[in-house]
């Protein structure tokens, strides 16, 4: 969003102060979008906390000088939070950054942040490069109304769970995936939400900064043929209005009966699945479920 005519636009300020703690974003890859703010910060906080001591030690090289790296990640969260209020008590200045990007996101700075609010600590957030809205904006997919999921469960069964109870989503949804699961969320993608607009973006704001797309069955043939690298963000278009079909309930209650028998989901799930592909009201579905269980209690008449 562009500065408003008339607006004033504020000076650098005097940062840090003791006592509050800063979260700093970082750069996703190029070491060019550490502002100057952040910069500023790091440089005269009092304690940097970090995941990786030996990742930000080469980020922070280039700064004069900079506070006192501590280890914060979510092996040592719960030993470290403690201490890290203490300093924060004592008067300290702390600032938090992840290995890149916005700490908070898909990472244990969201509980330190929520302790410190209610420690009654000062919280500023300086703004940084976020890799999820990165490859949101660069996908070419609707950005006004979107959807981050993070990371899905590593476990097969549990992330097309997941998928299944989100396949009626319409607006944009944007994932991060690790490079050895990418190629099997791309297949569940395509089988459970259809061939739908989508980007894998990687490597974003680095020399090799690439975007595959832009359909789920284009970039599931990509990657099969080349091995993806490094962390990627997957921005899939949303569900499309489904074209209602005409009412046929007894073909639709043995479609409602192979999603609970076959696919393992409850009345509730296979009726929203069902609506997404057909186009009726997951209302009416589930109450043909219901009339049917009762016929089945009934048994035949006499």
């Amino acid at each position: 969003m562009g500065t408003q005519a008339g607006a004033i636009v504020e000076q650098p300020r005097e940062e840090p102060h003791g006592g509050v703690l800063y979260v700093v974003g970082t750069p996703i890859g190029n070491r060019e979008d550490l502002s100057p703010r952040a910069r500023r910060v790091l440089e005269q906080a009092d304690v940097i906390a970090c995941e990786d001591t030996r990742h930000s030690t080469r980020l922070l090289q280039d700064l004069p000088g900079h506070g006192r790296l501590i280890s914060f990640h979510c092996h040592n969260r719960c030993q470290r939070q403690p201490q890290l209020l203490a300093l924060l008590t004592a008067g300290h200045s702390l600032a938090l950054i992840s290995d890149a990007g916005l700490p908070g996101i898909s990472d244990p700075g969201e509980e330190l942040v929520a302790a410190a609010r209610r420690a009654g600590h000062g919280v500023v957030c300086i703004p940084g490069p976020t890799a999820f809205v990165t490859a949101l904006v660069g996908s070419g997919l609707p950005c006004g109304r979107f959807v981050f999921e993070g990371f899905l469960p590593a476990r097969p069964g549990a992330r097309r769970q997941r998928l299944r109870h989100m396949a009626a989503e319409p607006r944009t949804v944007v994932f991060h995936e690790a490079p050895h699961r990418l190629l099997a969320l791309l297949e569940d993608l395509l089988e459970l939400w259809g061939d739908r607009p989508l980007q894998v973006a990687r490597e974003l704001t680095k020399h090799h900064e690439e975007f595959v797309g832009p359909t789920t069955a284009m970039a599931l043939d990509h990657f099969r043929g080349r091995a993806p690298r490094g962390e990627c963000c997957v921005v899939v278009g949303g569900c499309p209005e489904p074209e209602t079909l005409p009412w046929d309930g007894e073909a639709l209650a043995t479609q409602l009966q192979q999603l609970i028998r076959r696919d393992g989901l409850s009345p509730s799930q296979a009726a929203r699945a069902l609506a997404q592909r057909s186009g009726h009201s997951r209302q009416r579905l589930y109450a043909l479920l219901v009339q049917q269980r009762r016929g089945e209690e009934q048994g035949p008449g006499p």
